[in-house]
């Protein structure tokens, strides 16, 4: 769904299930990479070109995660994004639901590196990266009957920094993982959760940054998906 478009750049609303970059797949998967090179024409005399290699893709979001994305479609508008996000000057907003009662409002600051005995997974590690992540809790839902029961708390996360997996990582270590999340909710909620959700709840949901030309202020939003609101209504 493309949410906003100008000569130079799109905002795009990614649906889940989708991988972003053509390098972190299966030759066989069809990915937002391949989609913009099949829509978008690029100059592709440069193939050094950072912008040529990711097609255009300024950052990224996991497979599962849907959400605001930016694809620039000129160089100067990717390496005016990119430049935008390594100086942490882009504000990003996502929606979570996760185990447990959270606190009203609070940070997680804690480095996240790749686990050395499982390099398709993250964690909190003393070697890790600066990682630092904000939120703040918006309401409690029910989730199950009886025993089985639980409280889940939708949170708006504002990550500070943009490590791979940082909010996914950062829930778990606080003891609040994200609902249906297969790598990092632990098995015992991941097969319970999956019953209910096929994917993890996670959305990028806001976005401000700095128009590359202008250099005006611009913020977009992209309301949750339908799976997503169709499993809130569900709870109590």
């Amino acid at each position: 769904k493309i949410l906003y478009s100008e000569p130079t750049f799109l905002i795009i609303d990614k649906p889940a299930g989708m991988i972003v970059n053509s390098a972190d797949s299966a030759s066989a998967v069809y990915t937002l990479q391949d989609w913009v090179g099949e829509h978008y024409s690029f100059d592709k005399s440069d193939v050094t070109s950072e912008f040529m290699k990711r097609g255009g893709i300024v950052h990224r979001l996991d497979k599962e995660t849907s959400g605001l994305l930016v694809i620039a479609l000129t160089e100067e508008s990717f390496v005016a994004f990119q430049k935008q996000f390594k100086e942490r000057t882009v504000k990003k907003e996502y929606t979570a639901l996760v185990h447990g009662k959270m606190v009203d409002e609070g940070e997680i600051n804690v480095p996240i590196g790749r686990l050395p005995w499982n390099r398709m997974r993250f964690g909190v590690i003393p070697q890790g990266r600066e990682s630092y992540t904000k939120f703040k809790t918006l309401r409690e839902y029910q989730f199950g009957i009886g025993r089985d029961s639980e409280i889940l708390s939708l949170v708006e996360v504002y990550p500070q920094t943009g490590r791979t997996h940082q909010i996914r990582v950062h829930f778990q270590y606080a003891g609040h993982p994200i609902f249906a999340d297969s790598l990092y909710a632990g098995r015992k909620n991941i097969q319970k959760d999956r019953k209910f959700l096929s994917r993890h709840f996670l959305h990028a949901s806001k976005l401000s940054l700095l128009h590359p030309e202008s250099q005006e202020k611009i913020e977009y939003e992209a309301p949750l998906s339908s799976e997503l609101v169709d499993f809130l209504a569900k709870l109590t």
